[in-house]
């Protein structure tokens, strides 16, 4: 039981990260802010660098979530969800390179791992165990 609220503990973290991504993705397309996902190469750097910031809060929101669901050492579970995080970041490097704005996917990719962190260590930093 408790290797599946291990499981359940990434995988909600990693459902956050999703969902809020999309969502807000589907809104932005939806009022016209965003061009249709269907036309990658109409994104301006502004709106890539907008979609950035908030995947990134999106991201930590995250690891916050792993970290607080986790059956114990919320620590391994964050760094589990950061290792699926970076390796799906750079799986859309190479998926998105021929798009262009290379450094958009590229700062994905940097960023997951470090988001995720910090979102584990808020969610602990008031924890009686330091992990």
């Amino acid at each position: 039981m408790k290797a599946l609220k291990s499981i359940g503990a990434v995988v909600a973290g990693f459902l956050t990260v999703v969902v809020f991504s999309i969502g807000t993705d589907a809104v932005l397309e939806g009022i016209g802010f965003f061009p249709p996902a269907t036309k990658p190469e109409a994104y301006a750097s502004w709106m890539l660098f907008i979609a950035l910031v908030y995947r990134t809060i999106f991201t930590v929101f995250g690891g916050f979530v792993t970290a607080k669901l986790s059956p114990s050492n919320p620590k391994k579970h964050v760094i589990a969800l950061a290792i699926f995080g970076t390796l799906g970041g750079i799986a859309g490097v190479f998926a998105g390179w021929s798009y262009g704005n290379q450094w958009y996917p590229i700062a994905l990719a940097l960023l997951a791992f470090p988001s995720v962190w910090y979102g584990g260590k808020l969610a602990t930093k008031n924890s009686k165990n330091k992990h």
